[in-house]
């Protein structure tokens, strides 16, 4: 299924063949709201055929939106700075990271992997 949208405290989400929508709560939902973005691309976990879950894919790539600038006098090896991507979310990356730019994140363990270039 597809994330459409959120609203209030409901997801919505579409089936791609049958174009069906359905909503998963919040809680339903749990930490995968910190990686849903529009188009994303999930599955919908079924218990006789009610939505309770929802399993994302295992890497998403999310824009960063807020990162504070870093001084190049201000490394130490192995150093990260928190940053907020669109979804929201904050999560450690290593310094370099600006604004603007797009991060692999793992969405299993929550954490930074890679830049992703283009």
């Amino acid at each position: 299924m597809q994330y459409l949208y959120q609203e209030g405290d409901k997801y919505c989400f579409m089936d791609n063949e049958t174009y069906e929508q359905i909503y998963l709560t919040e809680d339903q939902v749990g930490d995968s709201k910190n990686f849903l973005t529009d188009n994303l691309e999930v599955e919908i976990l079924l218990f006789e055929d009610r939505p309770i879950g929802l399993t994302l894919p295992n890497f998403v790539d999310l824009v960063v939106t807020e990162a504070e600038p870093w001084a190049k006098g201000d490394t130490v090896s192995g150093a990260t700075k928190p940053v907020k991507v669109e979804t929201g979310y904050t999560i450690q990356v290593p310094t370099f990271i600006a604004e603007g730019e797009k991060i692999r994140i793992d969405t299993r363990t929550g954490e930074y992997l890679t830049r992703v270039k283009g």
